[in-house]
């Protein structure tokens, strides 16, 4: 096999590879020849098949095998013994010629084929103690406890059934029926529907107008849907609902005491106060971890600059792109309503997909040097959590991702990612500063920031 280098630009490289007619030949007659204590065929004693008789019947079948297989082991070993590790699979130009194909099929003709593809950049990896690292915290404060657990009392609390006409903050128990241009849409029936008036439940102008109405009163309601309302058939339509009450309830007063914390399943009022403010922590560390996450990120890219493959950036700016341009749509809104063209915009996301790339491919280098894996259970946790998103349909999922490792990657990567990121924290310096509520859930400029090509960085740490 002859392997011969015709383009090294940057970190795109093309590789030729020929295997000699008399190679191809060579592999073919040991295939038959293993075939021959195998093959059954009518007329013929087991093992006394003629070679030429099997190579008329089945020359082309094997030498599409071994085709095959040069080129999945060649492009495999040619980049190893070239010390290199390819950003993506490797592209395979073979000839489209009919009839050279069928002369490299009877072992005829050197069976040629170019490998494509671009190479993960060598870089140094670099110490990161003298990383300096500002933790936002926020100290969780008694009265946004103490409206949690209002708002919970609410929630608990009970309705009786009233005379007369319905307030706001009553309990309206309802059949509705929904249509657009006169006729009835999905979604828009149901049947002993309860809504609590001013909950805002419902589009709005539909909560508003049940305000006034008593058991038995029939009302047709005119509202129309948000322009950026979830289902694109409903958006912005006018819409009429056909109502009929059927009971109207006030609320009771729910005592804030341990008989509330028991109705809940819980021994007292301190136990409850005890778990909200547990949840509004954990709400807190959530954010606070995206923002030291961004923070060392921000670290790393100073730190780290070099060429990012071509298709992996692509790829990245893809994603975006459509993710942005999605958002666009559902909300109704154009680049220059945000201040700036699509021109614009793309020279930015394409900066922020390069961004993602190399710091994907630095978390990788660190995750592989430091021998960090993504193991078996967790990833099975993972695949929990997407059968939890799907109740029913858990067997389709389960055969989703048994059939597809692209997705099976794409759960593994941003484990993998947040593995490594515990573990550069640990060497970096770590201080923490006390912010506002205000402070801490204040966006980034770049709402993308904290992203990197998780899924490309594992897969990279795998090659």
């Amino acid at each position: 096999m002859q392997v011969t280098e015709t383009l090294n630009e940057g970190l795109k490289r093309e590789i030729k590879v020929v295997v000699p007619a008399a190679d191809m030949e060579s592999r073919l007659m040991e295939r038959i020849n293993d075939s021959k204590d195998k093959v059954r065929l009518k007329g013929f004693r087991p093992g006394k098949v003629p070679t030429s008789h099997l190579r008329r019947m089945y020359g082309k079948s094997f030498m599409a095998e071994i085709v095959n297989d040069i080129v999945s082991n060649s492009t495999r070993n040619v980049i190893s013994e070239r010390d290199e590790k390819a950003a993506m699979q490797p592209e395979v130009v073979m000839t489209e010629d009919q009839d050279e194909a069928e002369k490299i099929l009877a072992g005829e003709q050197d069976f040629e084929f170019d490998l494509k593809y671009e190479i993960v950049p060598k870089f140094e990896l670099q110490d990161v103690s003298d990383i300096k690292i500002e933790r936002p915290v926020v100290e969780v404060a008694d009265e946004e406890v103490e409206d949690q657990v209002k708002q919970i009392a609410q929630s608990a609390r009970t309705y009786e059934t009233k005379d007369g006409a319905a307030e706001d903050g009553d309990r309206v128990t309802l059949d509705y029926l929904g249509k657009v241009d006169g006729e009835p849409f999905d979604g828009g029936k149901a049947e002993g529907a309860n809504l609590v008036l001013g909950s805002g439940q419902f589009i709005p102008g539909f909560e508003e107008q049940l305000v006034g109405l008593k058991k038995g009163d029939e009302k047709t309601i005119t509202v129309t849907f948000p322009e950026e309302y979830g289902a694109e058939h409903l958006a912005g339509k006018e819409a009429t609902f056909d109502v009929t009450v059927h009971e109207v309830a006030a609320p009771q007063d729910q005592e804030i005491d341990d008989e509330l914390a028991k109705k809940l399943g819980l021994e007292s009022m301190d136990k409850l106060r005890e778990i909200v403010r547990d949840q509004i922590q954990g709400q807190y560390g959530q954010m606070t971890r995206q923002k030291v996450k961004r923070s060392l990120l921000d670290a790393l890219d100073e730190r780290y600059q070099f060429e990012t493959p071509e298709k992996l950036t692509e790829a990245e700016f893809n994603n975006i792109w459509n993710q942005v341009s999605a958002d666009l749509e559902r909300n109704g809104k154009s680049f220059e309503d945000e201040g700036t063209s699509e021109e614009e915009a793309r020279a930015d996301y394409n900066k922020l997909a390069a961004r993602r790339v190399r710091l994907g491919l630095v978390l990788s280098a660190i995750g592989e040097k430091e021998g960090i894996t993504v193991t078996d259970e967790e990833l099975q946790r993972a695949l929990g959590e997407q059968l939890r998103r799907y109740p029913g349909q858990e067997q389709q999922v389960m055969e989703f991702y048994r059939n597809t490792p692209d997705a099976v990657n794409a759960l593994r990567a941003p484990i993998f990612e947040e593995k490594v990121i515990d573990h550069l924290m640990e060497q970096v310096e770590v201080s923490d500063k006390t912010v506002s509520r205000e402070e801490l859930m204040a966006e980034d400029d770049d709402e993308f920031g904290t992203g990197t090509a998780s899924a490309e960085a594992e897969a990279t740490s795998e090659a």
